[in-house]
């Protein structure tokens, strides 16, 4: 079981809201030249890391600690909200700070999405007991199954809570870790033409903008100073269709999303006692994604869309907070881009897999069902090789073991029912 000691911050102040206007001159071009799927193997990334000094304002936090019986190590970690052990509820203020961006004279609008997202499970409660569908995996290839029983009792809750109390099996309790967003003014960013391209998926012609991750991190992260946001909040970057690429290569794609942290420091006259504090501020990056942008076989990526970068982010900012989290290496068949990877991120050994939830009206075209994308989540008992795993909820068809992922006997690769090995 995990072991945990608590850290209550201080209530997140009210913040005043802010526009802000980024510009760097440029147009990009138009490249309809796309490449097949292998050269655009989707990923996220950690930006900025940051470890909060003792004292500093930050995101409410619990640190815990397992023990690893595979390599007999203890591992240290962060985890947003309450303490589970407590049965206490969490709620983290969220900033929703929509991305206009113009790439090429085309512009691909995070604040066009902002209704899409604030009505979606992320931020609405859901019902989890079962879902209509989920990915398959059969002959090589991802496809679409009809879903089944998903996580007993997880019912009116969002998602990052509905998969948080199932990751420390505390369905029924008062433990809770929910949200509460809030909507910023949109931020307009012009990409310079050597640092992004539009690009058009030639099977279904939906366009979509590839952004250098070099040059697109630091505008992020340059943001967080001039909104003086409050540490004690998540700050959430929206962009509409838009993905990274690394390398200055725009065919090495394509970055999802991403999370991190950066250390921040308040103004003395925001302070009663006229002293300024340090910080550090939690971010998330995403875009919501048109169905059908993404592969040029969409029956193979039919959960790549809508909220499900953004979910992968968000769940993944919850487990590890400041990009600080270390875990014995591990290797995920399905997202061999990571490579032999140490850290806690949840949502990068799942990569492509996902489910239905809830009704979306928003946005929807050809390859849209109707519905909402989350993805599938590792749990932390996943990482740690705890087995049997008596921390997590168990799984759909045995009651004495506990799920190693949020869908448990529905994600379809038994690599995933059991503690992964060795690099």
């Amino acid at each position: 079981m995990p072991r945990s000691r608590t850290f209550r911050l201080p209530g997140a102040a009210l913040i005043a809201v802010a526009a802000l206007t980024f510009t760097s001159v440029g147009v990009a071009a138009e490249d309809s030249s796309n490449g097949d799927d292998s050269t655009r193997n989707p990923t996220s990334k950690r930006f900025h890391e940051e470890t909060p000094t003792p004292g500093a304002r930050t995101v409410r936090h619990w640190s815990g600690q397992s023990v690893n019986p595979a390599d007999g190590h203890t591992y240290t970690y962060d985890i947003v909200g309450a303490d589970p052990s407590t049965g206490h509820a969490a709620t983290i203020g969220v900033d929703i700070i929509p991305l206009d961006v113009n790439v090429g004279g085309r512009a691909f609008n995070g604040s066009d999405t902002v209704a899409a997202i604030l009505a979606s499970p992320l931020f609405q409660r859901a019902d989890y007991v079962s879902t209509i569908a989920t990915t398959s995996f059969a002959s090589g290839a991802f496809g679409k199954s009809s879903g089944g029983a998903l996580s007993a009792g997880n019912t009116g809750v969002q998602l990052l809570d509905a998969t948080m109390r199932s990751q420390f099996n505390k369905i029924g309790t008062g433990y809770h870790l929910n949200l509460r967003p809030a909507v910023r003014r949109p931020i307009s960013i012009d990409v310079p033409a050597v640092d992004g391209v539009v690009r058009t998926n030639p099977a279904t012609n939906i366009g979509f903008a590839a952004v250098d991750d070099t040059w697109f991190q630091p505008q992020v992260e340059s943001l967080i100073p001039q909104l003086h946001l409050s540490p004690q909040r998540l700050t959430v970057f929206l962009t509409s269709d838009l993905v990274l690429y690394a390398d200055h290569m725009p065919k090495h794609c394509c970055v999802i999303g991403a999370h991190g942290a950066v250390p921040t420091t308040s103004r003395a006259d925001e302070e009663s006692d006229g002293q300024a504090r340090a910080g550090v501020q939690t971010f998330v990056w995403a875009s919501w994604m048109t169905a059908g942008f993404f592969t040029l076989d969409p029956t193979q990526s039919w959960a790549k869309q809508d909220i499900n970068g953004l979910s992968h982010e968000i769940t993944e900012w919850a487990n590890d907070p400041f990009a600080t989290n270390l875990v014995q290496a591990w290797k995920s068949p399905i997202a061999p881009q990571y490579g032999c990877n140490n850290l806690l991120e949840t949502g990068d050994p799942t990569l492509n897999i996902g489910f239905s939830v809830g009704t979306n009206p928003f946005h929807q075209n050809a390859f849209s069902d109707g519905t909402y994308h989350p993805q599938d989540e590792a749990f932390l008992p996943w990482f740690m090789r705890t087995s049997p795993n008596d921390v997590s909820q168990p799984t759909q068809s045995d009651s004495t073991k506990g799920r190693y992922t949020f869908l448990g006997d529905l994600n379809p690769f038994s690599f995933f029912h059991q503690p992964p090995g060795t690099c």
